[in-house]
C-alpha cells in the first residue's frame, strides 16, 4: 500500500485533572504548575489510520485506530484524572495503560538501586520503574510523519529511554514503534527492552507457536481466580477471555517462545498485527518469554478487563554510555468477518504473504 498524506495535530485533554500531592522522597521528579492543566496528545494520521501519543507518562501511545473506528488500545481514566504523577523511588503504579516500554527481567526491577531499600530487600516485582513509566519526556522530534520522546535518566534501572513513533513509508495502515535504552551508569548493566501494548480482554490474540513445550503458564494464586484458557491448533496459539457463570476472575500470564516474529489481536472490526524481529530462545532472559500475554478479566463485562500483548527483545549486557534498541511494526486492518477463531485464522492466512506472517497458515503439529 502506498504512503499517504500525513498530519501532526496537537490536542489538549480537559477534564478532571487533579494534581497529586507530593512528598519529599529521594530522587523525586516533581510535577510543575505548568504540567497540571492536561495531558498533551500528539497525533499522527494517514488516510487509513490514526495514532495519538503523549510526551507525558513516560512517553506513551494512547490510541490507535482505523479511521472511523474506535481505539483498539485500552486506556485508563487515570490519563485524565491523574495527568501529572509524582515520580520517585516510592511511587506506585498508575493504571494509564496504552502502550508503554519497560526493561526486563521483572525480577530485577528493584535490585540495582539504593533509593528504596524496602523494595530492594523484598526483590519487588511491582511496580515498574516510575522514572520510565510516569515521568514527563522531552519532545525531540515532531514531524508530519514521526514523533520522538527522550525520557529522563532513571536512578533505579540505570537507563535513559528514547522512543520514536514513525509512520511507515510504504503502508498507510502501519506505524513503526522504536525504543532505545542508554546505560547512564559508570559500570556495565544488563536488561532487555520490553514493549507492553494493552487492549481490552475481549480481544482474541493469535501467536505462532510450534509446540506445547513453547508455552509456559503462570497461573494466579489469589482466591476467586482461574488461569486463562487458550488453544494451540496447527501451529497457532489463541487466547481470549471467556464469559463465565461461576464468578471467577480470569487472571494470569502465558509466556511463549513464538515460531515467528508476530502476534495479532482481533478487536471488533479491527485487527492489530504486531511484527518484530524473531529471536531464538537463548536470546531471551529465561524468566521471560519473547511474547507474553497477561490477562485480567472479570467473569462478566469482559470489555472492562485487560489483556497485555507484550514483546521482549534480547537480554543484553551493555557498557557505560552504550545503547540497545528494539522495534515493533503495528499494522491495523479492517475485519468484517465473524467473531470466530477459525474465520480469524483464515483472515490472517490471507494476509500472510503481504505482511510476511510466517506460520500464519496451518502447519503440521509438532511434538516434544
Amino acid at each position: 500500500m502506498c504512503s499517504s498524506p500525513k498530519f501532526v495535530i496537537v490536542l489538549v485533554l480537559t477534564g478532571a485533572c487533579a494534581l497529586l500531592s507530593m512528598t519529599s522522597s529521594a530522587g523525586a521528579v516533581a510535577p510543575t504548575a505548568a504540567d497540571a492543566a492536561a495531558v498533551e496528545r500528539l497525533q499522527l494520521n494517514t488516510e487509513a489510520v490514526e495514532l495519538s501519543a503523549t510526551p507525558a507518562l513516560g512517553g506513551r501511545v494512547l490510541s490507535f485506530n482505523v479511521r472511523g473506528q474506535p481505539n483498539v488500545l485500552k486506556v485508563g481514566a487515570a490519563v485524565e484524572q491523574q495527568p501529572t504523577p509524582e515520580v520517585s523511588a516510592i511511587a506506585g503504579n498508575i493504571a494509564y495503560f496504552g502502550h508503554d516500554v519497560w526493561v526486563g527481567p521483572q525480577s530485577q526491577w528493584w535490585l540495582h538501586q539504593e533509593l528504596n531499600h524496602e523494595r530492594k530487600a523484598a526483590a519487588a516485582v511491582w511496580p515498574p520503574d516510575p522514572y520510565l513509566s510516569l515521568a514527563q519526556t522531552r519532545v525531540t522530534l515532531r514531524r508530519h510523519d514521526a514523533l520522538e520522546f527522550e525520557g529522563v535518566p532513571s536512578p533505579l534501572t540505570g537507563v535513559q529511554l528514547r522512543k520514536q513513533i514513525k509512520l511507515s513509508a510504504t503502508r498507510a495502515d502501519t506505524v513503526e514503534i522504536q525504543a532505545s535504552a542508554r546505560n547512564i551508569r559508570k559500570q556495565q548493566i544488563a536488561w532487555d527492552l520490553w514493549f507492553n501494548t494493552r487492549v481490552a480482554a475481549t480481544t482474541r490474540v493469535f501467536v505462532p507457536v510450534a509446540a506445547v513445550t513453547d508455552i509456559r503458564l503462570q497461573p494466579p494464586s489469589e482466591a476467586g481466580t482461574i488461569a486463562p484458557h487458550y488453544t494451540l491448533k496447527r501451529g497457532v496459539f489463541a487466547l481470549r477471555a471467556d464469559t463465565r457463570q461461576d464468578g471467577l476472575i480470569q487472571r494470569g500470564k502465558v509466556l511463549l517462545q513464538p515460531s515467528a516474529g508476530w502476534m495479532a489481536g482481533f478487536a471488533g472490526g479491527q485487527v492489530l498485527v504486531i511484527r518484530f524481529a524473531h529471536q531464538p530462545l537463548a536470546a531471551i532472559h529465561p524468566a521471560q518469554g519473547q511474547v507474553e500475554l497477561y490477562l485480567d478479566a472479570p467473569p462478566q463485562h469482559l470489555e472492562q478487563g485487560l489483556l497485555e500483548m507484550e514483546m521482549h527483545a534480547p537480554y543484553r549486557q551493555f557498557a557505560p554510555g552504550a545503547q540497545m534498541q528494539a522495534q515493533e511494526q503495528w499494522t491495523l486492518l479492517r475485519y468484517t468477518g465473524p467473531d470466530e477463531e477459525q474465520a480469524q485464522r483464515q483472515f490472517l492466512c490471507g494476509k500472510a504473504k503481504a505482511l510476511a506472517l510466517a506460520n500464519a497458515c496451518d502447519v503440521p503439529p509438532t511434538h516434544g
